[in-house]
């Protein structure tokens, strides 16, 4: 019997932080199929792969206690994109990451999803020194929210096996929780 592990639900003024559920796969789906919101990130994706990408992240959740919450609208109902810590496999660090369907860009939501998901996780693990963010040189809109947050690119990169070398954005959590609460 396998545990049912307990994934928390966050809110902020506009938005809900919460585990996936089935009724989410259409849209996101969707989102991983649009090759400008892919663009930075490994692509489009097949329906097929959008569901592999929807396990694995449900699967972060049972292997390591985090992982991304699907990110809703509060006064619409519907999800947005995703954001929150993640940490495959050989990655240089946990990181916080977020991705959102193109028609909710502009908005604020990467900075507001990010906030919550970061000041979660680094109030659960209190060893957590800083987290990082891995943002393709190109992608400008993702570096935006990277400044919002104070995190800061010292010139270190991760040469990731699929994306190439992307640049480590970190903040420290001494400067987290002085920008944040």
């Amino acid at each position: 019997m396998t545990e049912r592990v307990n994934i928390p639900t966050l809110e902020t003024d506009r938005l809900i932080l919460r585990a996936y559920r089935p009724s989410d796969f259409d849209a996101l789906a969707e989102m991983l199929a649009d090759p400008q919101a892919m663009r930075f990130l490994f692509g489009p994706r097949s329906r097929h792969e959008a569901w592999r990408t929807m396990s694995g992240m449900a699967g972060q959740w049972v292997l390591n206690g985090y992982g991304f919450f699907a990110v809703e609208e509060k006064a619409s109902g519907q999800f947005v994109g995703h954001a929150g810590p993640n940490h495959p496999q050989g990655w240089p660090g946990l990181e916080l990451g977020w991705s959102l369907a193109r028609q909710y860009w502009g908005k604020g939501y990467a900075t507001e999803a990010a906030i919550a998901a970061g000041s979660w996780i680094f109030t659960l693990k209190p060893d957590l020194p800083r987290l990082i963010s891995m943002i393709d040189a190109r992608n400008l809109a993702s570096q935006k929210v990277a400044k919002r947050l104070g995190q800061t690119h010292n010139g270190e990169q991760f040469d990731h096996w699929t994306a190439g070398p992307e640049d480590i954005w970190a903040i420290s959590r001494a400067d987290w929780f002085a920008r944040h609460g």
